[in-house]
């Protein structure tokens, strides 16, 4: 047997054995070990949401924080409502993002939720899932941090 050969089968072998270990992973979990598991990403993600929201807030004034908590998740929401007054006619201008944790569901899945409105017109409104055993927390804090940029960028532009 060559080198070649050896080499790639012993990464077959790795490959095999991680995925082998994942499915046992996943075999163990109770659905109360994974009701902790998202309990414990929903906590972090709500805080750091709220901290960014806050920076948020810090660098555009004008908008009011909102925490946000119950049926449709937690987490945080900042808005605005702009109010222009021209000679004859009055305009109102409303912007708000919000970002929130959904509540655990059957699927056993981190729900990350997005919505953002500038201007009266809404730009997106985005969902990141994450099966709660593969979920990564920085990739998701990451995540809450690309949605925070998009909307200042939007906002400033508008």
């Amino acid at each position: 047997m060559d080198l070649q050969k050896r080499l790639h089968d012993a990464i077959n072998r790795g490959s095999q054995r991680a995925s082998d270990k994942k499915a046992e992973a996943a075999a163990e979990m109770t659905p109360e070990k994974l009701k902790n598991l998202h309990n414990k990403f929903r906590l972090e993600l709500s805080s750091y949401i709220d901290g960014v929201m806050r920076q948020i807030i810090d660098q555009m004034p004008g908008f009011n924080l909102e925490t946000l908590f119950g049926e449709k998740g937690w987490g945080a929401a900042v808005s605005r409502d702009d109010l222009l007054l021209n000679k004859k006619q009055r305009d109102n201008h409303y912007s708000r993002l919000e970002m929130f944790v959904r509540p655990m569901n059957d699927y056993y899945i981190v729900d990350l939720a997005s919505k953002a409105t500038v201007r009266n017109r809404e730009i997106w409104n985005r969902n990141v899932f994450s099966p709660v055993i593969e979920a990564n927390l920085e990739t998701l804090q990451e995540q809450v941090n690309q949605w925070a940029i998009q909307f200042a960028e939007q906002y400033a532009a508008s």
